[in-house]
């Protein structure tokens, strides 16, 4: 397996709106589309273009949001991971497995509508790894 198309980079937030005035304050970005929720994952979310990826804003939902325990040890928010785009889900997953490497929960479907899985951090060099498959019609 080759590595994909980096997709986005997760940032951890107490505050969505917070966070999206410091990027229109520090970089004079908007948002792609307004917050969403996604309540199979315990967060709510809300994407930032840049030139060639985004940032996902990621907000807790509620205290059992696995990004809770982050946000405990980092207040004010920060890096959370990384995104790599795959053409078959599947197929990653397996390279992944065959490689040793602790998936974190199930194949689910992700914040662009396709379907995700983690990688566990101390598996990808101490990073939290997203895969992603490529979204249809894209790259």
């Amino acid at each position: 397996m080759k590595l994909g198309r980096l997709n986005h980079v997760g940032v951890a937030t107490p505050s969505i709106e917070r966070s999206l005035e410091l990027y229109r304050n520090m970089f004079g970005a908007e948002p792609h589309g307004d917050p969403f929720d996604l309540p199979a994952q315990g967060v709510r979310v809300c994407f930032v273009d840049t030139p060639n990826s985004q940032i996902e804003l990621i907000e807790p939902l509620g205290e059992d949001s696995p990004i809770v325990k982050f946000l405990e040890k980092n207040p004010a928010g920060g890096q959370h991971h990384v995104c790599f785009e795959a053409a078959d889900i599947e197929q990653a997953r397996e390279w992944f497995e065959g490689k040793g490497a602790r998936i974190l929960g199930p194949t689910r479907i992700g914040a662009h509508g396709t379907p995700v899985f983690f990688v566990h951090p101390k598996d990808m060099g101490g990073v939290l790894t997203e895969f992603m498959e490529t979204p249809k019609g894209e790259h």
